[in-house]
């Protein structure tokens, strides 16, 4: 049924709706999926009171136009789909919704284009091999992920979460869900276009990124910049990196996952560089042979190192 079709059809929800009240439906994707590996990359970032990653789970508190409610994330007992229960309320969005799960879960890909492609490589073969299907994820919420991306510049990804948590906290409005962990609103743009910079370093954030952070927010809510992954992704990168803070890794790291950008590269990552055994131009030259792919080259490089890039 069409989105319009769906919306309108109360009845037909209520049947397929879950015992608890909520909606599900399934989605379906081209085999294989390396479900732990995504999970596992989610459940390391996930912000605290908006996301929860669980073993086998992703949940997370959800916000489109007026509609609040939330998701929860799993992979079907046979494992060929995966199956997505929103709340209720959801029900009039429920289109952006599932096209948000789609993008989050890299839903798209064509992983044997992918590891054809890529296999070639004696650098990535081998865990090419290991890892198949490995999926970029992607962003439910594109100004969520480009803040998150600014909270990671040259900490740990730990310490970015817990930043994260506090953002969210301050500035995210409160909502009940029937998960105890999931309690915030991720904090929109809109939000916080009265809020300082001083505000927001007041939460412990370094004043650079905090600076940052108000410049995004600024340039989202000018339509300067478009975190979506309709955006032309070439005058997206351009306008991120007029903004104070962001440089050529931060850009590219939005576009991998806000922007959905199979070829994304941040190429002066140091995990890369590791992973790669090579200087900045030889890996940048090596990658050349990647592309479409070169954001799935990058993901088989961070794993071929066993630690979270």
């Amino acid at each position: 049924m069409s989105p319009r079709a769906l919306r309108g059809s109360s009845q037909l929800l209520r049947a397929t709706g879950a015992a608890a009240g909520a909606l599900r439906c399934q989605l379906d994707f081209r085999p294989p999926l390396a479900w732990d590996s995504l999970l596992a990359y989610l459940r390391l970032r996930a912000i605290p009171g908006v996301e929860a990653v669980g073993a086998a789970h992703y949940r997370r508190t959800v916000a489109i136009d007026e509609h609040q409610g939330w998701i929860a994330v799993s992979l079907t007992k046979n494992g060929t789909a995966l199956d997505v229960e929103m709340s209720h309320s959801l029900a009039p969005v429920i289109g952006a919704v599932i096209a948000r799960v789609k993008q989050l879960f890299d839903l798209g890909a064509a992983p044997d284009a992918v590891s054809a492609l890529l296999s070639q490589d004696s650098t990535l073969a081998a865990v090419v091999g290991r890892l198949p299907g490995l999926r970029v994820p992607g962003a439910f919420d594109g100004f969520e992920l480009g803040v998150r991306a600014i909270l990671g510049q040259q900490v740990s990804v730990k310490a970015a979460t817990t930043m994260a948590g506090r953002w969210a906290r301050a500035f995210g409005a409160e909502i009940a869900t029937p998960y105890p962990e999931l309690n915030r609103l991720t904090p929109t743009a809109l939000r916080l276009e009265g809020v300082s910079a001083d505000e927001i370093a007041s939460l412990g954030i370094v004043g650079s990124r905090a600076r940052c952070i108000a410049a995004l927010v600024r340039a989202v809510n000018e339509r300067r910049v478009v975190l979506a992954c309709a955006a032309d992704v070439e005058s997206q990168i351009e306008a991120l990196m007029h903004l104070p803070g962001i440089g050529p890794w931060t850009a590219q790291y939005i576009a991998m996952r806000a922007l959905h950008w199979p070829d994304a590269f941040p190429g002066t990552d140091l995990m890369l560089l590791r992973a790669a055994n090579i200087g900045r131009k030889e890996l940048h030259a090596r990658a050349e042979a990647w592309r479409p792919w070169r954001a799935y080259a990058t993901h088989y490089l961070w794993q071929s190192l066993g630690v979270s890039p």
